[in-house]
């Protein structure tokens, strides 16, 4: 089953260990090490009345959470005790020049092979609040995952009333098989994949799924306190609406950073994006109960799980009575599956707080702009073989620019770093859609994309503006992209087609959200900036992991800067080999 154990160190002489709670020695404002074990182990799982063996860490279904102060230093130790090739993302931590410790298979690492294990070594510098751990290698994040969880510094506090209780609200999919041979087969004939068979809360369905009433997730709550809700979007293949009926949430954070708050019955969260609210308890004991639920938001033409996920939010009586267990339950409305609408006005409302003490640092100008197209497309059938594709002759395919990025069998950045580049990678990704087309209109007749390792080198802190479109190829649809090593603002966003003489003119250059990631809008447009200040390889793809197992994604080459806490630290002793 192996061990999880959380320890702080502020001297090699002074090991403190403890069960997840850190006991902490003198200096309080001081920060200290973080000491975590990851062994990823099978678990029988039983979900659905269907009982499956499935990777863990731990034997923990969602996996433990990782929690730290902000300055503080994080040792995990990720031991590998099964038949997968296995990494470990971190999903929105920075990784200031400890790229090696970021995580996707083939791109800062080769993956840790059975019996092996790495250990990642990074501090968490310049962010506070919730972001999620994950493995990034095909589709085992589907059960490794886990919350990471940043408190603010100590003697520090939120930018809003400090809450009664958090609680971590994650949210993930339920596969009656095993994932890895859903999307192997997907592969090979060239067809989309299997949809998951539930949605979970914090790994459980929930009673709106047959066989599943006794699998529900119960948040018990006192009247009249507040509580913050850190919700995390770990699943698979699905961005997803949430709710709770008769109750309001304020929106606080996004992807560790703090926002304006705003009020809102309804959130939509992006696999890969995390989202804080405040929950304000009814002042008085209700003689009810109330659904948390969660459904899809999807745009595509494909299939997807379109089923409903449900936990039960429940008053304690305050004077300990005993509450009847036929209290009426209210179900709170959520929007139609394919609220576009609703999402584009629901994410402009996130603004960053943009004060003295959090600023908006938004690059007012920019050195390098670029232009992405994003979307889906196709490839061609192997000779004299019928494929399940949009044609039998055709393989789903995706692309950034026509480029369907191609995994290489050693690690990009270990290629990079010593200067073996050659045959693995190329720096020739295109700035601009190689052939202009009318994107969002009617789509062309070859659908074809092109193959390719290639990536865009950037000089140490180059300011960059990227605009992402998405394409009606195959349909338009929403997709949310990551962007590691950095965060960035999210300066525009529109539908139809990006226009560089009108669109710039909205621009929010004062105080845009930051986030890590962001979903570019179907048949629409997104606009973000960042500064280049971390050198390194970083990931760039589609969080939904069907689009990235077909080839969504791309790499950002950053390099050194001139100082030397500018240039990227050599790689660990243990660094796994391909």
């Amino acid at each position: 089953m192996g061990i999880f154990h959380c320890s702080s160190i502020t001297s090699m002489a002074a090991l403190v260990f403890s069960s997840c709670i850190l006991l902490l020695l003198p200096n309080p404002a001081a920060a200290i090490t973080r000491h975590y074990t990851f062994n990823i182990v099978y678990q029988n799982i039983t979900r659905l009345c269907n009982t499956r063996s499935v990777l863990t860490v731990n034997g923990k279904f969602p996996g433990p959470r990782l929690v730290a102060r902000e300055g503080d230093r994080v040792i995990v130790k990720v031991v590998n005790k099964v038949s997968n090739n296995v990494s470990i993302h971190w999903h929105g931590i920075r990784q200031l020049t400890t790229g090696w410790a970021d995580g996707p298979a083939y791109v800062t690492q080769c993956p840790i092979q059975t019996g092996q294990s790495y250990t990642y070594n990074f501090t968490i510098t310049g962010q506070r609040g919730t972001l999620l751990w994950h493995a990034h290698i095909s589709w085992l994040r589907s059960s490794l995952y886990g919350p990471i969880i940043i408190l603010p510094r100590r003697n520090d506090s939120y930018p809003f009333l400090k809450p009664y209780k958090e609680v971590p609200i994650l949210f993930g999919e339920w596969f009656n098989v095993d994932p890895e041979a859903i999307i192997a087969q997907a592969l090979q004939t060239g067809g989309g994949p299997n949809v998951s068979d539930a949605y979970t809360i914090n790994g459980l369905p929930g009673p709106l799924y047959n066989c599943s009433s006794k699998d529900t997730y119960r948040l018990k709550v006192k009247p009249g306190k507040t509580y913050l809700l850190r919700i995390i979007n770990a699943a698979l293949n699905d961005e997803l609406f949430f709710s709770i009926a008769n109750h309001s949430l304020t929106t606080v954070e996004a992807d560790a950073s703090y926002v304006k708050p705003f009020d809102t019955d309804i959130i939509q969260i992006t696999p890969g994006q995390t989202t804080n609210v405040l929950l304000k308890t009814k002042p008085n004991f209700p003689n009810a109960t109330f659904l948390m639920a969660a459904r899809p938001y999807f745009t595509g033409g494909g299939t997807f799980d379109n089923s409903t996920v449900a936990a039960i939010l429940e008053y304690k009586h305050p004077l300990n009575k005993t509450i009847s267990k036929n209290l009426p339950l209210f179900k709170p409305t959520l929007p139609p599956i394919n609220a576009t609408g609703f999402v584009a006005n629901f994410t402009k409302k996130f603004r960053s707080l943009a004060n003295s003490k959090f600023p908006a640092n938004v690059p007012q100008t920019v050195d390098r702009k670029f232009y992405f197209t994003v979307g889906l497309g196709t490839h061609p059938c192997p000779a004299n073989t019928t494929c399940q594709g949009p044609t039998n002759t055709t393989k789903f395919a995706a692309s950034v620019n026509n480029v369907s990025f191609v995994l290489p069998s050693t690690a990009l950045l270990q290629s990079y770093f010593f200067g073996m580049s050659n045959g693995v990678l190329t720096a020739d990704f295109p700035q601009n859609p190689p052939v202009p087309f009318n994107y969002t209109g009617t789509p062309p007749n070859n659908t074809n994309v092109s193959n390719g390792t290639r990536t865009l080198v950037l000089r140490f802190n180059t300011s960059v503006e990227l605009v992402m479109q998405d394409t009606s190829i195959l349909g338009a649809e929403s997709h949310p992209f990551h962007l590691h090593g950095f965060n960035f603002f999210v300066v525009g966003q529109g539908f139809g087609n990006y226009d560089p003489n009108k669109d710039p003119a909205s621009f929010n250059l004062v105080d845009p959200v930051e986030r890590n990631t962001v979903g570019v809008p179907a048949g629409g447009w997104i606009a973000i900036r960042f500064l280049a200040d971390n050198p390194g390889v970083w990931f760039m793809h589609c969080h939904l992991e069907v689009h990235t197992s077909w080839g969504l994604r791309m790499a950002w080459i950053v390099l050194d800067g001139p100082q030397p806490n500018q240039k990227l630290q050599p790689p660990p002793s243990d660094l796994p080999k391909c």
